[in-house]
């Protein structure tokens, strides 16, 4: 291992053979690393956390420290779970998932803060507690996520950006900058803006960058227009939808996302 002479890495903290570690960094016991792994200088690894293959953690980045919750047990060791081939770039904090009761710390397996993979997290980006965020999700600088924030598979969310605890934020949804998001986005959404926020309609560039096709676009277009562009209601969009638009896996997505939503939708 590549374990710069300052570095302090605890002598139960697991480490694959090839992690490069370097100056000033605190890697905690209950931390373990996945082979490929770069860890920047000044960093902190704390808490009962697991970070997978060819990540690269940059300067001053702070991963799986205590959560900023009231309710957190003193002396409890939340769990943090990375994936691979995820970008987490300078000044970066990442909370682990709280601890509620003295039970928890070993019981509560669902209670975790969660990043897929192939994540990028730009500089001072802030992912808190009991956070779920998915694959090819990115973070520009200084986005905030508050506790128990659900982001799905290839969000893109813009800088200075804040998220509103418990909101789910649909797969491929794109979040303008300085936004202040406090309901539910639809996946394939473009929303913007804080006094409210508005979904301007269906995300056109990243859905054909990631292969969807005019007519899968055109579907979801059409989707957008029943439930934004009408004067229905939302259960009467629903229905209409139902009945215009072919069934298929996006039409599904979006109508199951508006039924589980608990927050209510943007």
């Amino acid at each position: 291992m590549k374990i710069h002479p300052s570095a302090i890495v605890h002598s139960k903290a697991q480490l694959a053979a090839d992690v490069e570690v370097q100056a000033f960094t605190i890697i905690d016991e209950g931390v373990e690393i996945g082979a490929g792994t770069v860890v920047g200088p000044h960093c902190v690894l704390s808490g009962r956390t697991t970070i997978g293959r060819n990540n690269h953690i940059f300067s001053n980045a702070q991963v799986g420290v205590l959560p900023q919750d009231l309710k957190h047990v003193p002396g409890a060791l939340g769990r943090t779970i990375i994936g691979d081939n995820n970008v987490i770039r300078e000044t970066v904090t990442i909370s682990s998932g709280t601890v509620y009761s003295a039970d928890d710390e070993e019981t509560a397996a669902h209670k975790v803060t969660r990043i897929g993979n192939g994540c990028l997290l730009m500089a001072c980006s802030h992912v808190a507690h009991d956070c779920r965020l998915g694959d090819g999700v990115i973070l520009a600088n200084h986005v905030a996520l508050a506790g128990h924030v659900t982001v799905q598979d290839k969000v893109i969310i813009g800088g200075l950006t804040g998220i509103h605890q418990f909101v789910v934020l649909g797969a491929m949804s794109f979040i303008g900058a300085m936004s202040r998001i406090s309901k539910d986005v639809l996946p394939f959404m473009i929303v913007e803006g804080h006094t409210p926020p508005k979904c301007f309609g269906p995300n056109r560039i990243g859905l054909e960058r990631n292969g969807f096709d005019s007519d899968r676009i055109a579907h979801i277009k059409a989707i957008y227009k029943l439930l934004y562009r009408s004067d229905f209601n939302t259960r009467q969009a629903l229905e209409r939808i139902a009945q215009e638009i072919p069934a298929s896996e996006d039409r599904d997505r979006i109508v199951a996302f508006i039924q589980d939503s608990k927050r209510g939708v943007t």
